[in-house]
């Protein structure tokens, strides 16, 4: 095959699926002996791809070429043998279709790390009487010799504790709190740097600060310390070759030197404090630590790395004079100050999500005192930074020195740095602010794990959190490794009964109790990878897990499969719950717990089958259909309502399919919606019942109902929080009350990403742009249009390349314009069209266009339509008001949902108590007026 004889352009160059460098950077640094490889097709008209050729050229220029009878473009297994430690080289990728070959991609140069425990030379190093828990940071270092210039250098690196690795007084990385937090007791990843430009012929130095972080800072609501250890200690090996042919092998050992340092005291809650003053102190001796590295693990994630700084607004004051920064937007990281000032003086950075009545809000950081503090050395402009710690934070103050003293403040912010991939945006502000705000929370709480919240006494992996939100940070950005790592971690803290932690890593040790929505992260998170991003080796790797934990659920609810009587969380923040008491929700928990475990089956069974397991599969789905028969015997009526009516259950029984008859699911459907309009389409749920309603409402017909929930602006609502000037999603409904007070609860977060999973039926039903095929091989273009919108689109970046969708509403015709990438296809579903099956299109841009009416200028014929057309009873609603029949608009839905099925010529008689029927007649014909549009 050559370039000449092809008409087609070359595929882009390969990504390496276990890549764990930092977007765009090169060459992608593997642990794995056999990388999973991608890439994106270039147009071919001549017909879909049959083959792809491979080409390895290694470091000494040899090439090997494999050819593969495959379209696989998503994945591909590598064919060639496996790769040594250490090894260095080239992939580049021909496609063939149509008879034709294109040329070949660019090179993707790679190299993998150390892939054994073998390779490690290594041991883990402790100061021996410096680094005690509350006493300052050690550093640990050496100084080394090389005899000519370094050509090829990399340093393999972790730690217990966290670390800044240093070079000849240079950062070996920008990455930040190495190596994140992992199951240390069952994974510890290490992480290798190119270091080559860093050395230099003679006396070079390697040292390492270390700081307590998640191994042995305060972990929990409890203030628990060292929960992994209490002793730091460093694990370096860094591998030199010179110019004059040389080797050098420098790694951690007795022979390292333990320091005190001017970092007093370092905490992921309290902060960190730093006497600028204070000079490295002398050399102590380290301790060799007993520790086997068949625990270390090759980093499989992109690092936490700062991915963007914010500068700060002019100082004010607050009420009582403290100098206020408003750094613009609530994110993760920490303040950085250039400042001036003698020496000695105290400078302290406060933190805060929110103010209250002018002052910082702390009451939500619970035990967390999120403080950084410093001591000035003087002489000149310092930079004041905490790399040791984080903090969530919108605003700080800051005390100790002048403002015409303090010459730059800046937010620093963190996070695991993903590649962004998909946008979202349409008409609306505050639908488009909302849609930032899901962006802004996930970034700031994918933080090396995918945590709760980012500023109190917690920052955990909670189960449920990602359990929900899973769908939309796929869209969002390329999380697939970031999350697969996280899942490793959790299969290995999974109990041997199959219960899963509800927090991962596991911090509550001593809790044992198995939680509905919490462990089926185990089920769904897998599931979601494979199906947005077509990874299949995540599902085979957590298949053992994902049976675990099935099985564990059909012991605990037994011959009758209903799962009941156990603890759960439920529908955990249901707006009704009592502040203090966040699982107190109206949705019977029994009910919530069996339909997770129909769910997990499910899914369990289709990956069974999708694995080969062909006996588990069969057996999983009869135990699937069982919980689902259980389900509706036990909670629902044969016409279909269900014992908890409320709008969570009907929710999952109908985006699940958990009622067997269409007659239950036509009740399900319009129960749900009577009970969105009874409460104002005010949300009514938690966490459980958030990110399935607009879906449920959407399938059962009521897309208009989905819409009128998305846009309302009274709490509890998606909007709510964006008129109270939110720039990230709120943990509760009213974290902030609308009297600018805090919520009174303990619990109580600014920076949540649960409630932002509406972003998923943002991307996939209203813009219309959801996969129909793992990785979006196949794209199911669907888009429902609503009220109060004009215009949606959404663009991914998916495995095959970019994929867009979106609508606007051009007079009476309704346009959608697809874009669908090489290698993939679409089925276009137009809204009115004739052909419900829908037509399906190949790669390339298309654009449809269909009649479009905003609604039928008809008369409501009931009560219910006049709810359902948001002005005509917004107009209704003031004449109630004016003629003193309810207090506000809000009171009109549920006394009017006594009577839906009337016409509107009887509203006055529903609305008024029987005390005031004398008023009927004149109500109603105020009423008649605005329903005759007088």
């Amino acid at each position: 095959m050559t370039a000449a004889t092809s008409a087609y352009a070359a595929p882009s160059a390969i990504r390496f699926a276990d890549d764990a460098a930092a977007p765009g950077s090169a060459p992608a640094v593997l642990g794995r002996a056999a990388p999973r490889l991608s890439w994106q097709l270039p147009p071919l008209p001549g017909g879909a791809p049959t083959a792809h050729r491979l080409r390895l050229t290694h470091a000494d220029g040899r090439t090997e070429t494999r050819t593969t009878a495959s379209p696989e473009q998503v994945r591909a297994p590598w064919p060639f043998a496996l790769l040594p430690s250490r090894a260095r080289g080239t992939v580049e990728v021909a496609v063939q279709a149509d008879g034709r070959w294109t040329p070949w991609s660019d090179p993707a140069p790679f190299e993998t790390t150390l892939l054994h425990a073998g390779d490690w030379r290594a041991r883990f190093v402790s100061p021996r009487t410096l680094g005690a828990p509350h006493g300052p940071a050690p550093l640990i270092g050496r100084s080394f010799e090389l005899p000519a210039e370094a050509t090829r250098a990399r340093l393999h690196l972790t730690s217990l504790g966290i670390h800044i690795a240093r070079l000849n007084g240079h950062r070996v990385t920008d990455e930040e709190l190495a190596p994140g937090w992992t199951s240390y007791r069952h994974r510890l990843r290490f992480r290798s740097h190119d270091v080559t430009a860093a050395l230099r012929p003679g006396t070079n130095e390697l040292t390492a600060l270390l700081g307590n972080g998640w191994y042995r800072g305060k972990l929990g609501g409890a203030g628990e310390r060292a929960v992994y250890g209490d002793r730091l200690a460093l694990l370096a090996q860094l591998e030199v070759e010179c110019a004059d042919g040389s080797t050098h092998v420098i790694a951690t050992d007795g022979t390292w030197h333990a320091h005190d340092t001017g970092v007093l005291a370092d905490d992921l809650y309290d902060g960190q404090t730093t006497d600028l003053r204070r000079p490295r102190g002398g050399p102590g001796p380290v301790d060799v630590l007993d520790i086997p590295p068949g625990r270390l693990f090759p980093a499989d994630t992109p690092p936490v790395r700062p991915v963007a700084h914010h500068p700060a607004a002019p100082p004010t004051r607050t009420p009582a004079r403290a100098l206020l920064y408003d750094f613009g937007a609530n994110v993760v990281g920490r303040v950085r100050l250039d400042v001036r000032g003698e020496a000695g003086r105290e400078v302290t950075v406060r933190h805060a999500e929110v103010l209250e009545d002018g002052e910082l809000s702390t009451r939500p950081l619970r035990g967390a005192a999120a403080t950084d503090r410093y001591i000035l050395a003087g002489g000149g402009t310092e930079t004041l930074d905490s790399p040791l710690t984080f903090h969530g934070f919108r605003y700080a103050t800051v005390e100790g020195v002048a403002p015409e003293d303090i010459l730059r403040a800046e937010a620093v912010v963190l996070s695991s740095d993903l590649r962004p991939t998909g946008t979202f945006d349409c008409s609306h502000p505050g639908v488009r602010t909302l849609h930032e705000n899901v962006g802004r929370s996930m970034r700031g709480n994918f933080l090396d794990i995918p945590t709760d919240c980012p500023q109190r006494d917690e920052r955990l992996g909670w189960t449920g959190d990602i359990q929900i939100f899973a769908p939309t940070a796929a869209f969002l950005a390329d999380c697939d490794a970031f999350l697969a790592s996280w899942l490793r971690d959790l299969a290995a803290e999974q109990h041997p009964d199959g219960t899963v932690p509800f927090a991962v890593p596991d911090v509550h040790r001593n809790i044992l109790p198995a939680a509905a929505a919490w462990g089926d992260a185990v089920t769904v998170v897998p599931w979601t990878l494979y199906e947005r991003f077509g990874d299949r080796d995540t599902l085979a790797e957590l298949y053992p897990a994902m049976r675990r934990w099935v099985d564990h659920l059909d012991r605990a609810a037994g011959e009758d499969h209903v799962w009941a009587g156990r603890f759960q969380f439920g529908d955990w923040l249901d707006p009704a719950a009592p502040p203090d008491e966040p699982g107190a929700a109206r949705t019977d928990k029994d009910l919530v717990a069996t339909a997770h475990f129909a769910r997990s089956a499910r899914i369990l069974a289709d990956t069974a089958r999708l694995l080969g397991h062909h006996e588990d599969a069969a057996r999983y789905a009869r135990l699937a259909a069982d919980v689902r028969t259980a389900f509706a015997e036990t909670f629902a009526t044969p016409a279909g309502r269900l014992l908890s009516d409320t709008p969570t259950a009907y929710a999952m029984a109908l985006v699940w399919d958990l009622l067997p008859s269409p007659r239950q699911r036509a009740t399900a459907g319009d129960r749900l919606a009577d009970l969105v309009r009874a409460n104002g389409f005010r949300m009514a749920t938690g966490f459980v019942g958030t990110p399935l309603i607009t879906d449920a409402l959407t399938e059962a017909g009521h897309a208009h109902l989905a819409y009128r929930l998305l846009l309302e602006e009274s709490c509890p609502s998606w909007l709510y929080p964006v008129t109270m000037g939110a720039t990230t999603m709120w943990e509760r409904w009213d974290s902030m009350l609308p009297d600018g007070s805090v919520n009174p609860g303990q619990m109580t977060s600014f920076n949540h990403y649960a409630l932002g999973a509406v972003a998923d039926w943002l991307h996939r039903r209203v813009a219309g742009l959801a996969p129909a095929a793992p990785g979006y091989r196949e794209i199911d273009v669907c888009p429902v249009p609503g009220p109060g919108l004009a215009w949606a689109r959404a663009a991914l970046d998916t495995p095959y390349g970019r994929a867009a969708a979106g609508w606007r509403v051009t007079g009476d015709r309704l346009v959608v314009e697809v874009t669908v990438p090489p290698g993939a296809h679409a089925t276009v579903r137009l809204p009115g069209a004739a052909a419900t099956g829908g037509e399906r299109v190949g790669p390339g841009e298309h654009r449809f266009e269909v009649p479009w009416a905003s609604g039928d200028g008809r008369r409501p014929a009931s009560i219910r339509e006049a709810v359902d057309d948001a002005a005509l009873w917004t107009a209704l609603g003031e004449v109630l008001v004016k003629e003193g029949a309810v207090p506000d608009l809000a009171a009109t839905f549920p006394l009017a949902a006594r009577g839906f099925d009337l016409p509107p010529e009887r509203l006055a008689e529903v609305v008024l108590p029987r005390a005031r029927r004398d008023r009927v007649d004149r109500l109603q014909e105020a009423l008649d007026a605005v329903l005759a549009g007088e």
